[in-house]
């Protein structure tokens, strides 16, 4: 893979981190408890920690992925 690309690549899963972690903060948004209505204050809690693990997984696998994409654009020697 060409470094250039390699650092895009880079770059762009890092981005990903950025989105999933927006796309949590949404959901958490919406699905908190207010005095008009939304879910309740057990359901939310729930909601949170479940999709929290998926993002904090997701998040740690693109940025591994980032790093190997990094080492690699600055050519330094892949582990086999």
């Amino acid at each position: 893979m060409p470094p250039r690309l390699a650092r895009l690549a880079a770059f762009g899963a890092y981005g990903a981190c950025a989105a999933f972690v927006a796309l949590f903060a949404a959901v958490a948004f919406i699905s908190r408890h207010t005095t008009t209505g939304g879910m309740m204050p057990v359901l939310s809690v729930v909601t949170w920690i479940s999709l929290g693990i998926v993002v904090l997984a997701l998040v740690a696998v693109h940025v591994i992925l980032a790093r190997q994409l990094a080492a690699l654009a600055d050519g330094k020697p892949r582990p086999v």
